[in-house]
Order: C-alpha cells, then sequence, then structure tokens
C-alpha cells in the first residue's frame, strides 16, 4: 500500500526506514543537523497547499520527523524547498540530490560544504526515502 508523500504517515514511514538503515547510520555517522524539506505549490497553482517536513538527524539516526503548520516550530540548521514534481525525481532516484542542489532543482538555505562533506549520508537518505511506498498526487 502506497502512502502520499509528505503526510503524516509518510514522514513517519520515512523515519522509521532512516533508523533502520544499518547504511544510512554508517554512512551518517558524523552527521549532526536538522532540516525543513519543504515542498511548495507547483508553479502556475498558488493555492497549492505547502507542506513542511522537519527531521533531526544525529549520528546516524532520525530523533525526530514530524509534518509541520508553520516554520516558527522550529529553526533547523538546513532548510531545503522545491515543489513536489522536484522531490518525487531525487526519491524516484531520477536525479542525484547533490547534482539537484547544485542545478537549483532543490533550494537550499544552510551550509552547502557541510552537505558536501557528507555526500554519502545524502544519497543513503534518499534511499530511505525511495524505500517507503509512496504516492504521489
Amino acid at each position: 500500500m502506497s502512502i502520499p508523500f509528505a503526510t503524516p504517515e509518510w514522514v513517519a514511514a520515512f523515519k522509521d526506514a532512516i533508523n533502520a538503515s544499518a547504511a544510512y547510520r554508517e554512512a551518517a555517522k558524523t552527521w549532526e543537523g536538522d532540516f525543513w524539506f519543504i515542498v511548495e505549490p507547483e508553479a502556475g497553482q498558488p493555492d497549492g497547499e505547502r507542506k513542511l517536513m522537519y527531521l533531526d538527524l544525529w549520528h546516524g539516526e532520525c530523533r525526530e520527523a514530524f509534518l509541520a503548520q508553520d516554520e516558527s516550530e522550529r529553526s533547523p540548521e538546513f532548510r531545503i524547498w522545491a515543489p513536489a514534481k522536484n522531490w518525487r525525481r531525487v526519491i524516484n532516484r531520477e536525479i542525484d540530490p547533490i547534482k539537484a542542489l547544485m542545478t537549483n532543482q532543490l533550494k537550499l538555505k544552510g551550509n552547502f560544504a557541510k552537505i558536501m562533506r557528507s555526500v554519502r549520508a545524502a544519497q543513503e537518505l534518499v534511499l530511505c526515502a525511495a524505500s517507503v511506498p509512496t504516492q504521489f498526487d
């Protein structure tokens, strides 16, 4: 059964996938950082819903993950945003997350050099997301 993307159920399944992944745990054993992963409305759909997914990643595990109503709920180190179609391409492994950042398909606020030092962890995180059976609208 597929889980609709960027819902509380999807975020919970993503957290479980991260915490079950030995490969992520190894790749991110020195990583410390938290994120807003933001799904923006598609261009031409100004009334589309904006979704805020918070993840707290710490030394190979996800300590906290939830769908939020407002960015004021947390002040994470990183903020990555894109329309759903771009998130879908990353999760479906049609584009590498680092390449998506470098080509502005995903936009980043935060220390890009820190992310570049943890490319393997970013790739393993995408594999965790890809392991969640996801329904995109």
